[in-house]
């Protein structure tokens, strides 16, 4: 193939996901100059100094690291511009200034994890399953001075699986994302690319930050609702809810779940229970928790956990 730019790329990225995708780049082939990611962060029991996976992989493949504070910074700024990229790459980072999305001749481009303009934000994989979606994809498009809103170059479709974890469903972006971002690449070398603007929609779908009280479940919503809360929200940061127990008042994660069309004469938040399982009160039926976490112990099967938990038969969750 005929190329007509000689890319000079710098990738901007920080956790596994975007790894998918500096990895595709290198192995194509192509000059990736430099990595900008994270800082080092503190992080587990020990709280030692944790590097990002992107300069794991950046370090093993002898490409130059920077992992600026603030992006605005002068020293930063001039180290971006020695590197002399034509084309700036970014998968899973924060927000540029101007002056840095700006910098490179041939534009800065981003991949996100959903089909723009809907799910604009920092968790679309989650929201998608969260909001019941059965449709999702990735988009490749050039960023601007907003969050997620800059014309778009390429997009690709996948299927939301009934089973469908947001875990499953980031791996399968991750790889599909990664080959996106090869294509952009190539029409980006063959020359001007044609973008499409996005349609501003009046009732577009957001993917804000999740915070802990947004994990919380709500077990009053209808059945399939509560299953897509749990669904959307494992493995991280996970769903959660009151396990009350005699007096005691215990907080539960729940990893897995299925649900169960029934009907019952229940008490919403009723616990149906016996050595091997267990089973919440819904409205139009239950839903049966698989895989939970009780404070500090490690997730485990439901039927692990009741072996050494005693349920009163007044037990319910709230």
């Amino acid at each position: 193939m005929k190329k007509d730019k000689n890319l000079r790329i710098v990738f901007m990225g920080t956790p596994d996901f975007a790894v998918a995708t500096l990895d595709s780049l290198v192995r194509e082939g192509y000059n990736v100059v430099g990595v900008v990611t994270a800082p080092d962060r503190p992080a587990g029991r020990g709280r030692k100094l944790q590097e990002s996976a992107v300069k794991k992989y950046a370090i093993d493949k002898d490409i130059p690291v920077l992992q600026p504070k603030n992006l605005n910074q002068p020293e930063f700024l001039q180290e971006l511009k020695s590197l002399s990229a034509n084309l700036q790459i970014v998968v899973a980072f924060r927000m540029l200034p101007k002056s840095v999305w700006n910098m490179p001749e041939y534009g800065t481009f981003n991949l996100h994890a959903s089909l723009l303009p809907d799910y604009r934000g920092a968790a679309p994989i989650n929201w998608a399953i969260i909001n019941g979606e059965t449709e999702t994809g990735v988009t490749t498009f050039f960023i601007d001075d907003k969050i997620d809103t800059g014309e778009i170059i390429l997009q690709e479709k996948t299927s939301i699986e009934p089973e469908d974890t947001a875990g499953t469903l980031h791996d399968k972006l991750m790889h599909l994302g990664a080959k996106l971002v090869i294509k952009t690449v190539v029409l980006l070398e063959k020359g001007p690319v044609k973008t499409k603007k996005q349609k501003e929609e009046k009732t577009k779908k957001l993917a804000p930050k999740i915070h802990k009280e947004t994990c919380k479940i709500d077990w009053e919503q209808p059945i399939d609702t509560i299953f897509n809360h749990i669904r959307g929200l494992s493995p991280y940061p996970t769903a959660w809810t009151s396990l009350v127990n005699d007096q005691e008042k215990i907080f539960l994660k729940i990893y897995g779940a299925s649900k169960e069309y029934n009907d019952h004469s229940l008490k919403i938040g009723t616990i149906h229970f016996s050595k091997k399982e267990m089973k919440v009160a819904v409205h139009e039926g239950y839903i049966q928790l698989l895989e939970i976490q009780l404070p500090g112990k490690r997730k485990m099967w439901t039927n692990e956990v009741l072996n050494g938990l005693n349920l009163s038969k007044s037990a319910h969750i709230s």
